[in-house]
C-alpha cells in the first residue's frame, strides 16, 4: 500500500479563482508547520512541482509560468515558492491521494468480453 499524501492550496486573494497547489507528506508537513523548520523540504514535499489551476483546487491542474510565479510570490525559484505555499497555504487532506497504488475499479462492469455482438444476457 502506498503512502497518503495531502495537498496544500494557496490562493493569492480570497476572491481569486487561481490556486497554487503542492503535494506534501502529511506527517512531515505537520511537524514542519509546528516549528520543525530544520526538517528538509525534500522530506516535507512529495516533489518540487507547483501546480496551478484557474478553476479552483478541484479543476484541471497545470504548471504555472515563471512570470505567474514572479507576480504572485516575487520569485520563480522552486524553494522560495514552495516555502511560501507551505507557510500561507491551506491544508486539504485527500484520502484518495495515494502513491504506489494502481488497482482498477472492480465495481464497474462485469469484465465479460462480448465477442459475438450480443450482450451477456439472452445468450443460451
Amino acid at each position: 500500500m502506498g503512502r497518503e499524501l495531502t495537498k496544500i492550496v494557496f490562493k493569492p486573494t480570497p476572491e481569486s479563482s487561481d490556486s497554487y497547489i503542492i503535494i506534501v507528506n502529511p506527517a512531515e508537513y505537520r511537524k514542519w508547520k509546528e516549528g520543525g523548520k530544520s526538517i528538509p523540504l525534500t522530506e516535507v514535499v512529495d516533489s518540487f512541482q507547483v501546480f496551478w489551476s484557474d478553476q479552483g483546487a478541484q479543476g484541471l491542474l497545470g504548471t504555472p509560468s515563471n512570470q505567474q510565479l514572479d507576480n504572485v510570490f516575487g520569485s520563480h525559484k522552486d524553494v522560495d515558492v514552495i516555502t511560501q505555499i507551505l507557510q500561507k497555504g491551506k491544508e486539504e487532506t485527500g484520502k484518495a491521494i495515494r502513491t504506489g497504488e494502481t488497482a482498477p475499479n472492480l465495481t464497474k462492469g462485469s469484465f465479460a468480453v462480448d465477442t459475438k455482438g450480443k450482450s451477456t444476457t439472452g445468450i443460451p
